[in-house]
């Protein structure tokens, strides 16, 4: 073989050496800045540890109420959160309360970005509160401690603002939704519109191989190995088993994915990693009595939306919330999916008819693939869904009341935006009714007869536990054997190793930092990085694979224990709520209706312009955010001209009454406009109006239109008829 020949066949090896040398030295570089990472993560956990385990906030705060001196001590407080240098805050403005949740990691998952909740709530100049929690329960508290600390709280943030008018916006973030939702019930006269985010109410729904969490009461025969873990631990339960019990839902990403994340992307992701593990690394305690209280009654009882008696005798009764509810909740989240956060509306109202009846408003807001953990964190839904909440939360009251969702869509780049919303989303809010709600329901809710079997079996195992080995377990524990089980709780026990507790990390340092600045990084085509990217995939795959067989055995296993050959034939499953309530909406509704026959020809101008204005919305099927800023604007021009303003109570009042006679029955609402409106100049001027608040004045040329069929038709007007903007807020009838 000649020399010539020997170099052509050597070239591509000389290239694979390369690329290969090039790999190994950025591999083992990766591997030094990686575990240096890590070590920095349990230093930061070591250091939080010694610091009390403050909240993660990335805004300062001051503690304003310490739950742990009132008269019945529980370890929330409410804190006042210090704007940013430069940032003006006006007290006037509506204040808004931000409810941490406590599953497991501490407080601060509403703020520990610039892009959150908070700091989109700070940057609209609203005064903005906090509601965290101390590491430690006070012993003994209970749900309703902590009830009563919460209501104190808003009680405080009220004072604080006698200017503002209004009552705080309240944001219950996960565990805290429901807690947020059962205090709106308790005392309503606390709350303004109520956001629940990413928050279960009802908690059997789900649907099929999509929602695993839901069997694990059934797997376990119920609840008591909860119970069991705080009697071996002193009464306290560890956080760190609720965050075990996220991460077993995604073996893949806690396993492999994402530390392989942080492997890969290391010279950027640093400190984007090290502020989520500040958080997710804080392992919060909880009471054995709360505990019991959130599995009985809501996890494993799911009897929020039947109502919970509270030990002073009074019913949590969510028909008792008067404040517009917001539900934002996500189909990529498998924790909290749809039909845990929305079903409850099914349960308690059971018709459309019964929540317009009570004057309510609900507003639910479903994004398409957002994780559970990035409702509350992610970057991307704080700078378009949050930041919409903020934005709209006083027009949620100016709603008629009714179903609605929050429709939030990127503006098109052709779209010049409005004097009146210059926003880079455009807002809507579409009309839905509570059968929509069961539409999100694949399975029916067929299904969740299997809890109902499965609660009444948690019952009998959680009494068979505190008879048989509860006294075995509490007997065996103090607190030298409950702080060693917390310490030696794997996820704990990680911090502890991989930090600078750890002798073999003492030259880490030292070695990362010259990696840092002798750095070699492979290019993106290396074909052994393409490789690495590639066993990575197979990874998460097989372990994706792993993950759906465990929880289709589970499912499967439950389906068998609990179905109707198995214990559903010793514990027959109760009568669903749903079918219960819906009756009881449908007889209510006729008594309602047949009451309220004599009302529909009574009222004045602005009953009438309130009904048309709510039989356009009909029509429509939604109302635009702008409607609610030029209803503003025509309010404002009313002031400004000398006119009798109306007051927001009988404006609210009157809504409310038109909303339901339009609810009960639109075509008799829609006959009686000419006895509200006797005078042409009226009809016309009323007309005019609704054409633009909902922006339809062009409408009122079009013959075809609704609105032009509807004027023609009830009204006897000419549909070619035109008012000018100027016109409709200069007129004098009132």
């Amino acid at each position: 073989m000649t020399a010539t020949s020997k170099s052509r066949v050597s070239a591509p090896q000389i290239e694979l050496m390369k690329a290969w040398s090039e790999y190994l030295v950025d591999s083992v570089e990766r591997s030094a800045l990686f575990w240096d990472v890590m070590r920095k993560r349990g230093n930061i956990f070591l250091e939080n540890v010694a610091k009390g385990e403050p909240p993660v906030l990335i805004f300062g705060y001051d503690v304003l109420i310490d739950g742990r001196t009132l008269d019945r001590p529980c370890n929330y407080a409410l804190m006042q959160i210090r704007p940013p240098e430069g940032l003006a805050i006006d007290p006037t403005k509506r204040p808004v309360v931000v409810v941490d949740p406590r599953a497991g990691q501490g407080p601060g998952v509403g703020g520990f970005k610039l892009d959150s909740e908070i700091g989109f709530a700070l940057r609209a100049g609203h005064p903005v509160y906090f509601v965290g929690f101390y590491p430690e329960p006070v012993p003994g508290q209970t749900l309703a401690d902590i009830g009563l600390a919460e209501s104190r709280f808003l009680e405080e943030v009220i004072r604080r603002h006698p200017g503002a008018g209004n009552k705080p916006f309240v944001i219950g973030n996960c565990q805290a939704g429901w807690a947020v939702a059962a205090l709106a019930a308790v005392r309503p006269e606390l709350t303004g519109p109520v956001a629940l985010v990413g928050a279960p109410l009802s908690y059997w729904a789900g649907a099929d191989s999509q929602n695993p969490m839901r069997y694990n009461g059934g797997i376990f025969g119920g609840t008591w190995p909860g119970n069991l873990l705080a009697d071996l631990s002193g009464g306290i339960i560890d956080g760190a088993w609720f965050v075990q019990n996220f991460e077993n839902l995604n073996p893949a990403n806690a396993l492999w994915e994402k530390s392989y994340d942080l492997y890969s992307r290391v010279d950027t992701d640093e400190q984007r990693f090290l502020d989520f593990e500040r958080w997710w690394g804080g392992y919060y305690l909880m009471t054995k009595e709360e505990l019991r209280e959130i599995s009985d009654n809501l996890f494993a009882g799911n009897r929020l939306a039947e109502g919970i008696k509270l030990p002073d005798g009074q019913k949590i009764d969510l028909k008792n919330i008067t404040s517009p509810v917001v539900v934002f909740a996500s189909w990529g989240d498998n924790i909290t999916p749809p039909q845990q956060a929305l079903n409850w509306i099914v349960d308690v109202y059971g018709h459309e008819d019964m929540i317009v009846a009570l004057g309510h408003v609900i507003v639910y807001l479903l994004a398409e693939d957002v994780g559970h953990l990035s409702i509350f964190v992610g970057g991307r839904v704080a700078r378009k869904e949050h930041r919409e909440l903020i934005n709209v939360m006083d027009m949620l009251e100016e709603l008629p009341p009714g179903l609605y969702e929050m429709v939030i869509e990127q503006r098109p780049m052709h779209d010049v935006p409005q004097d009146l919303d210059r926003d880079t989303y455009t807002v809507r809010f579409e009309t839905r009714t509570v059968d929509d709600i069961r539409a999100l329901n694949p399975d029916r809710r067929t299904e969740e007869s299997l809890f109902s079997t499965v609660k009444q079996v948690s019952e009998i195992n959680g009494q068979l536990y505190e008879w048989l080995c509860g006294p075995v377990a509490r007997a065996m524990s103090n607190e030298a054997t409950a702080r060693l089980l917390r310490l030696l709780h794997p996820l704990r026990a990680r911090q502890y190793l991989i930090s600078g507790l750890n002798p073999s990390f003492a030259l880490l340092p030292l070695v990362a930092e010259q990696v840092r600045q002798h750095r070699h990084p492979a290019s993106e085509d290396n074909d052994f990085l393409q490789l690495e990217h590639a066993i990575s995939k197979q990874i998460v795959g097989a372990l994706n694979f792993y993950r759906d067989l465990r929880d289709s055995c589970a499912e499967q296993m439950v389906k068998f224990a609990y179905g109707p050959t198995g214990l559903g034939a010793l514990f027959p499953p109760e009568p669903p709520l749903e079918v219960k309530t819906e009756k009881s909406a449908e007889e209510q509704s006729k008594a309602k209706l047949a009451a309220l026959r004599g009302e529909f020809e009574r009222g004045g101008f602005l009953e009438a312009v309130v009904r048309i204005l709510i039989a356009v919305i009909k029509m429509r099927g939604a109302i635009d955010r702008r409607s609610f800023l030029i209803a503003q604007e025509i309010s404002e021009h009313r002031s400004g001209s000398g006119q009798p303003a109306i007051s927001e109570a009988d404006l609210h009042s009157v809504v409310a009454e038109q909303a339901l006679l339009m609810q009960l029955d639109p075509e008799a609402a829609v006959k009686a406009l000419p006895r509200l409106l006797p005078s042409r100049t009226d009809r016309e001027r009323a007309v005019a109006i609704v054409a633009r608040i909902m922006m339809l004045e062009p409408a009122l040329s079009d013959p075809d239109s609704p609105m032009a069929k509807m004027v023609t038709k009830f009204l006897d007007l000419d549909p070619k008829w035109y008012v000018t903007p100027s016109q409709v807020v200069q007129g004098g009838t009132s």
